[in-house]
């Protein structure tokens, strides 16, 4: 029963992102320039970069975007730092949200993501409220055709900590140590086609709601995601089949 709840969610999770994923230039740009900032404009050696721009590709961005945008972080820093933060809160039935952002204006992005906690019967938290309800971890999810025991052989080899394999998608997680060399066996792996690779936070454990409730949830994130300075957004709502399968 724990892999195929986490299989929903992980489901869930993905058939949003796909749906968002053509309106989230703005978010890859700002993390591609920040992942240049931070480590430098080589993918080879800035293992944050590769992710951010194999997400764009991922989301069909054009390549000449791309590559104006490591340009921009690798240039003079004469426009305004864009810095991390992570807001913690609560939303219907009392489940916690996680939402990471990154931002040039802290006070533009707090209003505006307390706004939308309020309106949807949430609310902002303190720092570290509903923090410790999660852990940070990365997540492959791939397309093969390959048999369990020969993906899982493999997986643990790489440090995977868990493998879920649903048809022909298999979900594997692991630690933040292990996510790039993991990431990268299965990119390298001809018989394997990656369909996205991400760090995230993943609850401990899982607050169960009601198909209302979900719904209400479900509009939450919708609404947090589709502000400009919002990353991602986690949550550790068990969805209900009927949402969770959609």
């Amino acid at each position: 029963m724990a892999g195929h709840s986490k299989w929903a969610n992980i489901r869930h999770k993905k058939g949003r992102q796909d749906q968002v994923r053509g309106k989230k230039f703005t978010q890859l740009i700002r993390e591609i320039t920040v992942a240049t900032q931070e480590s430098g404009p080589d993918p080879a050696v800035n293992p944050r970069l590769r992710l951010a721009m194999d997400k764009a590709q991922q989301a069909n961005m054009p390549k000449d975007t791309i590559m104006r945008a490591v340009q921009r972080g690798n240039g003079p820093q004469d426009t305004a730092a864009f810095e991390a933060i992570r807001y913690e809160g609560y939303g219907p039935g009392g489940v916690a949200i996680m939402i990471t952002c990154l931002t040039d204006n802290r006070n533009r992005t707090v209003g505006e993501v307390r706004h939308a906690l309020s309106q949807s019967g949430g609310n902002l938290g303190t720092e570290g409220s509903v923090a410790y309800l999660f852990n940070y971890e990365g997540l492959v999810l791939i397309k093969t055709a390959l048999d369990e025991d020969t993906i899982m052989e493999r997986a643990i080899e790489a440090g995977a900590q868990d493998v879920i394999y649903e048809e022909s998608i298999v979900a594997i997680t692991t630690d933040t140590e292990s996510f790039n060399q993991l990431r990268q066996l299965f990119v390298d792996d001809a018989s394997c086609e990656v369909e996205e690779a991400t760090l995230r936070w993943v609850p401990t454990t899982e607050c169960p709601v009601d198909e209302d409730t979900a719904e209400k949830i479900e509009r939450l994130i919708e609404k947090l995601e589709d502000l400009d300075d919002v990353q991602a957004v986690f949550s550790n709502v068990a969805w209900p089949d009927s949402v969770g399968s959609q």
